[in-house]
């Protein structure tokens, strides 16, 4: 999870080392008259919590029961859910005031969040497959245990789907970020999640990865550019004034941004904003026109910050422009199966081949190192090369 620059949890706490909490939680439970015993099993009796199915929104009338779980019938309810497993042979388990045991599938959430953060805290988040019976069970258990409890924000991802399939190993489909990081770039994998809004479902597929790197490209290329331009100049020299046409470009980049951060995080829409604030430092940067303008490198420098702190917000902000770019060639390289020293070879033969006005053999030689993945960039220095997503993604993304 650090590839993708991702925070680390401040506790990673495990079950089996917090037994304590959990029976502690469940006599507070039953104490306070949410639970019952049968047999060293205890269950919650979600007759007594009539806010049961706020989160989810479902009724108690629509549930199936034994549609996860065997009914048992000794439970008051079917839907009713165990807060303690009395032992079963060949399973793990701890002493306790029903006897010998292990804890219900919910209350562990409960209870080591609780331990944790207090029984009221900001965000919980899961996966949409989780918000019942699960959190609506964690929800139900502790407001039992305390009536203060609560959580402000419910956070539930959408699921992900390759080439609009389901993602599981029985379909052989199945994949892990290890894996993928293999071949694309971390922070490109990154850039690919939060593409899409949380909650909502994201499709996989080859094309949307190379899409991402090859934003992702843009992007660094973009500020690397802007970092090289403003080396050359003292950043004393530089006037505290901006043009009004930066001003205003500044200003639109801010409100979008912290609009949509503030609808539910919709990332997506924060991303997108970027590109205006990219356009007006390329045009500043290699148009004539750009070139021209008043105040050029001062805007250059602002419009850069800015883009560099919502990269930063994002975790999309590398160490360094110039080691991503080149980790980003490096990834296209293994992608394509050929080596740099191969790609020079190819651009040398290209160049013989244009000097010789082969341009049948010039345009071969373009054609099908584009076909994986590298594209030639002709300019007056010579020729370089950047990676792009192959011609036959393209061609899909244009059909």
């Amino acid at each position: 999870m650090a590839y993708l620059n991702c925070l680390p949890p401040s506790v990673e706490p495990r079950v089996s080392d917090h037994i304590p909490q959990i029976i502690d939680m469940i006599k507070q439970i039953i104490d306070n008259g949410y639970a019952y015993t049968i047999n060293g099993d205890v269950y919650f009796s979600i007759d007594k919590f009539p806010e049961y199915g706020r989160l989810s929104g479902r009724k108690l009338e629509d549930n199936r029961a034994g549609e996860r779980v065997a009914v048992d019938s000794r439970k008051k309810n079917t839907a009713d859910f165990a807060l303690w497993k009395s032992a079963k042979a060949g399973e793990p388990c701890w002493e306790s005031p029903w006897g010998p045991g292990r804890p219900g599938w919910h209350i562990e959430c409960s209870a080591m969040s609780a331990a944790y953060l207090s029984y009221s805290f900001d965000i919980h988040g899961g996966g949409m497959d989780l918000v019942f019976p699960h959190h609506e069970n964690e929800i139900a258990q502790s407001c039992a245990a305390c009536h203060e409890s609560r959580v402000s924000y419910w956070v539930h991802n959408g699921f992900v789907t390759i080439d609009s399939e389901k993602m599981s190993k029985s379909l052989g489909n199945f994949f892990t970020i290890r894996q993928v990081i293999e071949l694309y770039h971390p922070l490109a994998l990154r850039l690919f999640l939060m593409g899409s809004h949380y909650r909502s479902p994201i499709n996989y597929s080859d094309l949307h990865l190379e899409s991402a790197s090859d934003r992702a490209f843009y992007i660094y290329q973009t500020l690397h550019d802007c970092e090289s331009t403003m080396a050359q100049y003292d950043g004393a020299s530089l006037k505290d004034s901006l043009p009004p046409e930066t001003v205003t470009c500044i200003s639109k980049f801010q409100d979008e941004c912290l609009i949509s951060m503030s609808d539910d995080l919709h990332t997506s829409v924060a991303l997108a904003a970027i590109t205006e604030p990219l356009k007006t430092i390329n045009d500043l940067l290699h148009t004539r026109k750009g070139k021209k303008q008043e105040l050029r490198i001062e805007s250059v420098a602002a419009l850069e910050k800015e883009i560099r702190n919502i990269l930063a917000i994002l975790g999309l902000l590398p160490d360094s422009y110039s080691e991503v770019l080149q980790q980003l060639k490096d990834y296209a390289l293994k992608r394509a199966k050929l080596t740099e020293d191969q790609v020079l070879l190819k651009i040398e033969e290209r160049n013989v081949a244009r000097n010789n006005k082969d341009y049948e053999k010039s345009d071969a030689i373009r054609k099908d190192l584009a076909a994986v993945g590298i594209a030639l960039m002709d300019n007056p220095q010579g020729t370089t090369w950047r990676p792009a997503i192959p011609l036959a993604l393209q061609e899909l993304v244009y059909s």
